[in-house]
Protein backbone atom coordinates (compact mmCIF):
# COMPACT_ATOMS: atom_id res chain seq x y z
CA UNK A 1 0.00 0.00 0.00
CA UNK A 2 1.23 3.59 -1.00
CA UNK A 3 -0.51 6.64 -0.67
CA UNK A 4 0.41 10.14 -0.85
CA UNK A 5 -2.06 13.01 0.10
CA UNK A 6 -0.88 16.85 0.39
CA UNK A 7 -2.56 18.28 3.60
CA UNK A 8 -2.73 22.00 3.86
CA UNK A 9 -2.35 22.99 7.93
CA UNK A 10 -4.17 26.57 8.75
CA UNK A 11 -2.40 28.83 9.60
CA UNK A 12 -0.97 29.55 13.32
CA UNK A 13 0.29 32.16 15.50
CA UNK A 14 4.75 32.55 15.46
CA UNK A 15 5.26 29.49 18.14
CA UNK A 16 5.40 25.59 18.79
CA UNK A 17 1.74 23.82 17.59
CA UNK A 18 0.80 20.52 18.23
CA UNK A 19 -1.06 19.02 14.46
CA UNK A 20 -1.42 15.21 15.34
CA UNK A 21 -4.79 15.81 15.35
CA UNK A 22 -4.83 17.79 12.18
CA UNK A 23 -2.58 15.71 10.36
CA UNK A 24 -4.34 12.61 11.07
CA UNK A 25 -7.86 14.28 9.93
CA UNK A 26 -5.88 14.33 6.83
CA UNK A 27 -5.02 10.75 6.41
CA UNK A 28 -8.17 8.72 7.15
CA UNK A 29 -6.30 5.57 4.94
CA UNK A 30 -3.59 5.15 7.75
CA UNK A 31 -6.53 3.55 9.89
CA UNK A 32 -6.31 0.41 7.50
CA UNK A 33 -2.45 0.34 7.90
CA UNK A 34 -1.45 -2.59 9.67
CA UNK A 35 1.99 -2.14 9.90
CA UNK A 36 4.39 0.60 8.31
CA UNK A 37 5.59 3.98 7.71
CA UNK A 38 4.48 7.55 7.20
CA UNK A 39 6.76 9.92 5.87
CA UNK A 40 5.95 14.33 6.72
CA UNK A 41 7.73 16.05 4.19
CA UNK A 42 7.04 19.88 5.26
CA UNK A 43 6.66 22.06 1.95
CA UNK A 44 8.40 25.04 3.92
CA UNK A 45 11.82 26.93 4.91
CA UNK A 46 10.42 28.99 7.10
CA UNK A 47 8.52 26.18 9.24
CA UNK A 48 9.73 22.79 11.17
CA UNK A 49 8.50 19.83 12.25
CA UNK A 50 9.72 17.66 15.33
CA UNK A 51 7.76 15.37 17.66
CA UNK A 52 7.57 16.03 21.53
CA UNK A 53 5.75 16.39 24.73
CA UNK A 54 1.90 16.36 23.53
CA UNK A 55 0.62 17.03 26.92
CA UNK A 56 1.77 20.50 28.68
CA UNK A 57 1.91 23.11 26.70
CA UNK A 58 4.44 24.82 29.02
CA UNK A 59 6.86 22.75 26.69
CA UNK A 60 5.70 24.60 23.47
CA UNK A 61 6.51 27.52 24.80
CA UNK A 62 9.59 26.79 26.37
CA UNK A 63 10.74 25.58 23.28
CA UNK A 64 9.55 28.84 21.54
CA UNK A 65 11.85 31.05 24.22
CA UNK A 66 14.40 28.59 23.42
CA UNK A 67 15.18 28.77 19.84
CA UNK A 68 14.17 32.52 19.88
CA UNK A 69 17.51 33.01 22.58
CA UNK A 70 19.29 30.41 19.84
CA UNK A 71 18.25 32.29 16.86
CA UNK A 72 17.68 36.00 18.16
CA UNK A 73 15.63 38.35 15.90
CA UNK A 74 17.48 41.38 14.68
CA UNK A 75 21.27 40.59 14.72
CA UNK A 76 23.62 42.90 12.89
CA UNK A 77 25.03 41.06 10.11
CA UNK A 78 22.05 39.48 8.36
CA UNK A 79 22.36 39.66 4.82
CA UNK A 80 18.99 37.71 3.58
CA UNK A 81 15.83 40.05 5.37
CA UNK A 82 14.01 40.87 1.98
CA UNK A 83 10.82 39.47 3.88
CA UNK A 84 11.45 41.16 7.41
CA UNK A 85 13.61 40.30 10.63
CA UNK A 86 11.94 36.86 11.15
CA UNK A 87 12.74 35.61 7.60
CA UNK A 88 16.33 34.53 8.32
CA UNK A 89 15.77 33.22 11.42
CA UNK A 90 12.95 31.52 10.50
CA UNK A 91 15.27 30.03 7.73
CA UNK A 92 18.14 28.99 10.42
CA UNK A 93 15.48 27.39 13.28
CA UNK A 94 13.56 25.31 10.08
CA UNK A 95 17.51 23.87 9.51
CA UNK A 96 18.13 23.19 12.68
CA UNK A 97 14.86 21.39 13.67
CA UNK A 98 14.00 19.83 10.03
CA UNK A 99 11.35 19.84 7.58
CA UNK A 100 10.58 16.01 7.44
CA UNK A 101 9.39 13.18 10.24
CA UNK A 102 9.04 9.74 9.34
CA UNK A 103 6.73 7.98 12.22
CA UNK A 104 6.01 3.81 12.38
CA UNK A 105 2.46 2.83 11.90
CA UNK A 106 0.66 -0.08 14.17
CA UNK A 107 -2.47 -1.45 13.63
CA UNK A 108 -3.87 1.52 11.84
CA UNK A 109 -2.69 4.19 14.47
CA UNK A 110 0.29 6.42 14.92
CA UNK A 111 3.04 4.22 16.92
CA UNK A 112 3.77 7.20 19.32
CA UNK A 113 5.09 6.86 23.07
CA UNK A 114 2.21 8.03 25.24
CA UNK A 115 2.98 11.36 25.62
CA UNK A 116 4.14 12.54 21.99
CA UNK A 117 2.79 14.60 19.76
CA UNK A 118 4.21 15.87 16.31
CA UNK A 119 4.94 19.73 16.61
CA UNK A 120 4.59 22.26 13.77
CA UNK A 121 7.32 25.12 14.11
CA UNK A 122 5.87 28.59 13.29
CA UNK A 123 8.83 30.73 12.82
CA UNK A 124 7.56 33.33 11.19
CA UNK A 125 5.83 36.07 12.55
CA UNK A 126 2.54 35.56 9.52
CA UNK A 127 3.51 32.02 7.92
CA UNK A 128 0.13 31.46 6.88
CA UNK A 129 -1.19 27.90 5.97
CA UNK A 130 1.60 25.50 5.55
CA UNK A 131 1.66 22.47 3.41
CA UNK A 132 2.67 18.69 4.41
CA UNK A 133 3.09 16.18 2.01
CA UNK A 134 2.63 12.61 3.48
CA UNK A 135 4.20 9.51 2.57
CA UNK A 136 1.93 6.25 3.85
CA UNK A 137 3.41 3.08 3.19
CA UNK A 138 2.72 -0.10 4.57
CA UNK A 139 0.52 -3.69 4.71
CA UNK A 140 -3.15 -3.35 4.59
CA UNK A 141 -4.87 -4.54 7.89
Amino acid sequence: MWQQTLITLRARPRGFHLVTDELLAGLPELKACRVGLLHLWLQHTSASLTVNENADPAVRRDFERFFNALVPQGMAGYEHNDEGADDLPAHFKASLLGCQLTLPISAGRLALGTWQGVYLGEHRDHGGARKVLATLQGDKA
